[in-house]
C-alpha cells in the first residue's frame, strides 16, 4: 500500500488510518513458504507536536514445522510496527529514526514485511513442552517413549559396570 504522507509532515495533528490485507504467500521462510493467509495490517501515520510516527500491526497465522519434532503447525503471530519518520537526517548512524525518502510515495508494504520477518522468533515450536524426536529412531517422544536403549557415553562405561555389579 502506498500512502501520501506528505500532508501529515506538514500538518500538527493530522492522522492518516489504514487498514487493509498483504499477501505475503511468496515470501520464504528458510525453504518454506509459511504464510497461507492474508496478513492484517491496521494502523496510523501520524503528527503529534511535529513528531511523524507510524504505528500498526499487523497480524496472521503462520503454518510451519515444529523445529523439534517436525509436526506442521498453525502459529498465530502478531507483529508490532512502531517507527518514528523524518524526511531528512544529519546523522547517518541513527538507529532510532525511520529516514522516508519519498514522503509522497510512502510504502508501508516494505516497513511491514520487513519488521514483521525481524519480529519472528528463531524457533518454531508446537508447544512450550515439546519433548521432539529420538535421535536414534527417530519416534516421537510427544507421542510415548520409544524402545531404543540410552547409549552410555564411553567415558563412562567403566561407572556402569560398578552399577552392573551391584
Amino acid at each position: 500500500m502506498i500512502i501520501d504522507i506528505e500532508p501529515v509532515f506538514n500538518i500538527e495533528g493530522l492522522s492518516k488510518d489504514f487498514d487493509y490485507d498483504i499477501d505475503l504467500s511468496d515470501e520464504k521462510l528458510g525453504v518454506s513458504k509459511p504464510f497461507t493467509s492474508p496478513v492484517k495490517v491496521e494502523g496510523s501515520v501520524f503528527n503529534r507536536a511535529g513528531i511523524v510516527g507510524i504505528d500498526a500491526t499487523a497480524s496472521f497465522v503462520m503454518q510451519v514445522s515444529c523445529d523439534r519434532c517436525a509436526k506442521q503447525v498453525d502459529y498465530p503471530f502478531e507483529a508490532l510496527i512502531r517507527h518514528t519518520l523524518v524526511s531528512s537526517l544529519n546523522d547517518d548512524d541513527n538507529d532510532e529514526l525511520l529516514l522516508v525518502e519519498d514522503i509522497k510515495n510512502f510504502n508501508v508494504d516494505e516497513l511491514v514485511t520487513d519488521d514483521i520477518f525481524l519480529s519472528l522468533p528463531s524457533k518454531f515450536l508446537c508447544s512450550e513442552d515439546c519433548k521432539g524426536l529420538c535421535p536414534v529412531c527417530g519416534a516421537d517422544l510427544n507421542e510415548g517413549q520409544c524402545s531404543c536403549k540410552k547409549e552410555i557415553d564411553p567415558r563412562l562405561a567403566a561407572l556402569a559396570q560398578l552399577l552392573d555389579n551391584d
